[in-house]
């Protein structure tokens, strides 16, 4: 069985990028040793619009993504019983 290696992305059409044409990359599609997955956060957010972001807890600038969104994700990835690094 293949390594699967699953991206949490808000943009999953930007995957796999240059791995999908490198030589490397090339290669181990090939020979079925890995799959890239890419699971679209957005799918996870309780707001109707999409919405990822959360405000800095410091006030400063900068991007936030929401705690719960993210959990809910990384949720839906332990059940199926893979490793989760």
């Amino acid at each position: 069985m293949p390594f699967t290696a699953t991206v949490l992305t808000m943009f999953p059409e930007a995957f796999p990028g240059p791995l999908g044409v490198s030589m490397i990359g090339t290669a181990w599609k090939e020979q079925d040793l890995w799959r890239l997955e890419t699971l679209d956060i957005r799918a996870f957010s309780k707001d109707k619009r999409g919405f990822l972001d959360d405000t800095p807890a410091g006030g400063g600038a900068g991007a936030v993504l929401k705690a719960d969104v993210i959990a809910s994700a990384l949720d839906s990835l332990e059940a199926d019983g893979r490793p989760l690094l």
